[in-house]
């Protein structure tokens, strides 16, 4: 009798172990292929089609990730060759063409299955922004030629418009955090955590025409006209974000030069920020082809001699004559009466930025100190020495490093309002995580909805949910193996005490 119940009581003992550990091990395995499952990976092309040039970007990502940060890789990058598409104004037809290298050489590494859902994207910024402003039949044509040749190809060509500012900057914006990760990321315990303030980078960029500053403040943006709201994940994030035409780069020392022009009396002009011994005869009507630069009355369409002087005090003083720096009616102001609230928070400065302070080795960090005697000294150098220790620069670049740097230096302290302290917590750079820092990853995870505006649902929780559950059988397993081994042992030595067996 005694033998049968405790048996009886050892079975059900067992059979609970068996059965637990059978249902962990599926779990398990179940858990697993839901991790590991293989899928396609998604494709995305996307121009970028600024004031000097036009760049295509190619992006892949896994299909079961679409909705996650940061997994979105850039895996090439082709540069089309000539100027920026608002060149091709006398030829439209022309800014169709010059896009097909890349994109044959684009489809090339996309397999062949999956070129028809390769969404494929153009994006145009300030040069065409400031075509538009001149001619707009122009404009049209151009963007007319690009449509037709893009979609001829056997892709999913979702159009091609021109960017405003704000886009151009916000974007950027959302590149930068989407690569670095600070959106969202995710709890073990069946949550998604979102950034503190302060933990979001700022974005700033520096194109041909035009440059953007954009950031998270730490309070209320007094000019709403430059706040933008996004709602991503389920959270709602306020930036600030103003873009100013015709102080990109190329636009900027353009502008330089036409100061310089309206100030030199008479005779040969003297450039400070060019290097000493540079000589060269330059077309006004190549100085004021552009709307950024107002033409004087009794304008005559000759040559006139620039003469590099390099003074890097004159070059520093210079500069700051084409900015405004007095005009305000807010509490902050950046220049040109532009509102701006201090700077808050860490900073990825790309695109030119990082260009020219590249070539001067300066993007590893440095002091503004450091920064400051770096580029000073750059400017007093003699143009045969510069092209002695550089001889696979363009002369083009080489002669207006000075002037960039000495541009970028005055927007950021004298313009954006950074300091010694908070010039460290600007990094520039090309890259953030995997791919090239700029606005248009961001512009496709935008077309694309690839960043929801809720939370992502909780497959990973799911997948968490399994784990436990095949946890608590495996414990419910040894639990039952544990509490079988002395019942059955006590069965045992019971039923032989009332036999008489020892």
């Amino acid at each position: 009798m005694c033998r049968n119940r405790k048996g009886l009581a050892v079975g059900c003992l067992i059979c609970i172990s068996a059965v637990s550990g059978i249902i962990a091990l599926i779990l398990s395995v179940v858990g697993t292929r839901n991790l590991y499952l293989p899928s396609p990976n998604k494709y995305g092309l996307v121009f970028d089609a600024g004031s000097s040039h036009t760049s295509l970007y190619v992006y892949q990502w896994p299909a079961h990730k679409e909705n996650d940060t940061g997994i979105v890789s850039q895996i090439h990058m082709c540069e089309i060759h000539g100027s920026g598409l608002s060149s091709y104004a006398d030829n439209p037809a022309q800014a169709g063409e010059v896009l097909r290298p890349c994109m044959d050489e684009a489809l090339k590494i996309i397999p062949s299955k999956q070129h028809r859902e390769t969404r494929t994207l153009l994006g145009a910024t300030a040069g065409m922004r400031l075509l538009r402003l001149q001619n707009e039949t122009k404009t049209r044509q151009i963007f007319h030629e690009v449509s037709k040749t893009l979609g001829e190809y056997p892709v999913n060509f979702q159009g091609a418009r021109i960017l405003d500012g704000k886009e151009e900057g916000s974007l950027g914006w959302v590149t930068v955090n989407y690569l670095l990760g600070t959106f969202i990321q995710y709890s073990y315990i069946q949550s998604w955590i979102h950034p503190k303030e302060g933990q979001m980078f700022g974005a700033m960029d520096l194109g041909g025409a035009s440059t953007q500053m954009t950031f998270q403040p730490s309070g209320p943006i007094e000019d709403k006209s430059t706040e933008m709201i996004f709602r991503l994940y389920g959270y709602d994030y306020t930036i600030y974000t103003h873009s100013y035409l015709c102080y990109g780069q190329d636009q900027a020392l353009k502008k330089l030069l036409a100061h310089l022009i309206e100030t030199r009396g008479s005779g040969t002009v003297r450039h400070p920020c060019y290097p000493r011994g540079y000589n060269a005869s330059v077309s006004l009507s190549s100085v004021y082809d552009s709307p950024c630069v107002i033409t004087p009355p009794g304008y005559e369409e000759v040559n006139v001699t620039v003469e590099g002087t390099g003074d890097s005090y004159q070059c520093q003083n210079a500069v700051s004559q084409i900015f405004n720096f007095s005009t305000c009616s807010n509490s902050s102001c950046s220049f040109n009466g532009v509102y701006q609230p201090p700077v808050y928070g860490k900073f990825y400065a790309f695109s030119a930025f990082y260009y020219t302070f590249n070539f001067l080795n300066l993007t590893c960090g440095q002091s503004l100190s450091e920064t400051n005697s770096s580029i000073w000294g750059y400017c007093t150098r003699e143009w045969a020495e510069l092209m002695s220790s550089f001889p696979s620069e363009s002369p083009r670049r080489l002669v207006n490093y000075c002037s960039s740097a000495m541009y970028i230096l005055t927007l950021l302290l004298d313009g954006y309002n950074f300091t010694g302290e908070t010039w460290k917590n600007i990094n520039f750079a090309k890259q953030a995580g995997n791919a090239d820092v700029g606005w248009t990853l961001g512009y496709m995870l935008n077309l694309t909805n690839m960043i929801p505006s809720e939370e992502p649902s909780l497959f990973r929780a799911h997948e968490y949910n399994m784990w436990v559950a095949a946890i608590f059988f495996i414990v419910l397993s040894l639990a039952a193996g544990l509490v079988a081994a002395p019942l059955h042992c006590y069965c045992r030595n019971a039923c032989a005490e009332q036999t008489g067996w020892a």
